[in-house]
This record gives C-alpha cells, structure tokens and sequence, in this order.
C-alpha cells in the first residue's frame, strides 16, 4: 500500500518534517509511516546485553511520542511506526517500493556535511524525497526548476500534483545561462541573448504545457532568466516555500551523487527543498 514516509529523531528539525509528512499523507489519502533509527554507540566487542536493551527501549519511546504526535495533528490519519537498526540514512531508503514520498529535516547549513541524511537520501533514493526547512504557509508558491531534461519533467510533475493538493501557486524557472541549456550544445546561442531567450523559452513552454492541461486550475507562471540554474532558483526560492528540482538535470555525470544545483538548494534554499528522482516507478 502506498504510503509517505518520514523520520523522526525527536529535534525540533524532525518535529518540522513530522508535522510536513502529516499534511502530505493526510491530502494524499494514504497512511504515514514515522520511521526512527537507533544503534549501539560502541564497537561490537563492548555489547552490554542490559545496555542495548535499555538503549533500544528508549529508541522506541522516541519513536512512539513521535507517533503520537502524529495522531494528535491528525486523528483520522492511519499511523504506522517503523523502528530500524542502524543509520537513519538505510533505514528510510528501505522503506519499499510503495513510499511516495520519504520526507526528512534539514539541520542548519552549517551542520549540513557530506554525510548527511539530508545529502545522502536524496541523492540515494528512487522516490522523491522533501528535505523540510521551514514550516508551510497556508498561501504558498511551488517553485520548480526546469531545463529540459527527463529529471526536470519528473520534477514538474511533483510540483503541479503538490501544487494541486495544496492549492498553491506554482512557478516554473529556467535558469538557462550555461552550457548545457544550449540546444544541440549549441554554444554560439550565447552570443545572441534574443535568440537564447527564443530557445529556452520554447523549451520552458514545452515543459509546462501538459501539466497545465493536467491542472488547469493550478495558478501557473514560467521565468526565463538568463542566470545559471543554481542561481536562478536560489533566488526563487527566496519567496517560495516549495522548491523542487530534479535530482540530476543536464549536467549529470555521477550515480549516486546530486547535481550541482540540487546540492546547492539543499544547503542554502531558505524554503523546503523537494528532489526528485529521474525515474519515479
């Protein structure tokens, strides 16, 4: 059975991405899973039976006040918890095929090192996963960055269902000031902004036009700006409270790691950050 799934440590960062999941499991009619890891802190050859037992138990009073939370924001919601060994990392990527959503909380930039769970499963996962900042607003903006490529077409359709469930506005930018925005690696557009703009542009409209058949009644917008993705949606996300980008757009090289611009939104977005895989099955 479909469900969102989310992880709760107990910091008020994790509270954040609780109260997030709630609402998304909540508008997508599907039950929520509250999912919390634990460990022994020590090497193997020092396991204290009566330690790790005492350890385990408080890792499932954590667990339960986080789904007890849960109920209490959401009392018709079917709450499911899900206690794991191990690192918070493997144990929400192997939550199933049928998560639609893994949603988790974002520390302070300064926190945010390579290791991460914030890092590390998004750019690991095969479902779209929302790194949680900031709470939502009831009159919120969906921002999604496009650029042609599947992972972008993967993010417009999160953004528009989002946008949908919500009742959210939405704005679709093309940061298209490099390289890889050249149709064909065509590098002389660069020299010639109005032909640039009359490039991108069409591809940017091309994007959007089937979601907005799909939502016609999701208030829709597209920004053409002659900046890199990076800085074009940093700067959109300024006023957003959603954004959402693919996990590796036009200049993906790596499996296994994100795109620039993703890793660049999930350090410094002010909003909550949506990464979406190319392949969503």
């Amino acid at each position: 059975m479909s469900h969102v799934v989310v992880g709760y440590d107990g910091t008020s960062e994790s509270e954040r991405a609780l109260r997030w999941a709630v609402e998304e499991a909540r508008l997508r009619r599907v039950p929520l899973t509250v999912c919390h890891a634990w460990r022994w802190p020590y090497p193997i050859g020092h396991i204290d039976r009566e330690g790790v037992a005492i350890v385990r138990r408080m890792a499932e009073h954590m667990l339960d006040h986080g789904v007890a939370l849960a109920h209490d924001l959401a009392p018709a919601l079917k709450v499911r918890k899900r206690l794991a060994t191990g690192g918070a990392s493997g144990a929400l990527l192997n939550q199933g095929p049928d998560a639609e959503l893994i949603v988790i909380g974002s520390h302070p930039q300064e926190e945010m090192h390579v290791g991460s769970t914030a890092l590390r499963v998004p750019a690991r996962a095969d479902r779209p996963v929302a790194v949680v900042r900031s709470a939502a607003p009831r009159d919120g903006l969906v921002v999604v960055g496009v650029d042609g490529s599947s992972g972008a077409d993967g993010a417009l359709a999160f953004g528009f269902e989002e946008a949908a469930l919500r009742g959210w506005r939405l704005r679709a930018v093309y940061g298209c000031w490099e390289p890889g925005a050249a149709a064909d690696g065509d590098l002389s557009l660069f020299g010639d902004e109005d032909k640039l703009r009359h490039v991108c542009g069409a591809v940017l409209e091309r994007a959007v036009a089937p979601w907005l058949v799909k939502y016609p009644f999701v208030q829709a917008t597209t920004s053409l700006v002659l900046r890199s993705p990076r800085e074009a949606l940093l700067e959109a996300a300024e006023g957003a409270t959603l954004t959402v980008v693919g996990a590796r757009g036009t200049g993906a090289v790596k499996p296994l790691t994100l795109g620039a611009t993703s890793d660049a939104l999930l350090k410094h977005a002010p909003c909550t950050v949506t990464i979406v895989p190319q392949r969503v099955g």
